[in-house]
């Protein structure tokens, strides 16, 4: 990857519906030669996907809510019995296994507390914890979707 994919990477993780002339535009390109290091970028698994980013808000899931959780079963089954509780929550967002006291981290976005009682009974019934702690953000400060773009030499 040189500077130019990077650049349209960053190009592309601010507006994925860019035209390719205006990407060719902004990296010093013509048209094809940009359309084929996007479609390498695609091909390679760099570029995921694309995707809409909508507003919580105006979907009715304005609160956020960081979910620490302490298991006491570390086992696989265990394992892939949470995994299947937590994929199939659409209101879970991201979750996280970590290190340290925590075992899972996850981001679940809801309406309201009440909201969220609901996704934490269903946890909790499909899904033996040992701790479950939960923080409710106050305020987005920042959030952004598009990764750090920068050569690997840095």
């Amino acid at each position: 990857m040189d500077q130019i994919d990077r650049k349209l990477l960053e190009l592309l993780q601010r507006d994925a519906t860019t035209p390719v002339a205006e990407l060719a535009q902004q990296v010093n390109l013509s048209q094809t030669p940009c359309w084929k290091r996007v479609q390498r970028l695609k091909e390679s698994g760099v570029i995921r996907s694309q995707v809409a980013l909508c507003d919580a808000r105006k979907l009715g899931v304005g609160t956020t809510v960081f979910v620490s959780i302490r298991t006491n079963q570390h086992n696989e089954a265990w394992a892939r019995q949470f995994t299947d509780a937590v994929t199939a929550i659409p209101e879970v967002v991201e979750v996280y296994r970590m290190s340290g006291e925590t075992d899972y981290l996850l981001r679940i976005v809801v309406a309201d507390i009440d909201d969220y009682d609901r996704i934490y009974k269903r946890l909790i019934r499909d899904v033996s914890l040992h701790d479950v702690s939960s923080s409710f953000a106050m305020e987005q400060i920042k959030y952004s979707t598009a990764l750090p773009v920068r050569s690997f030499e840095q």
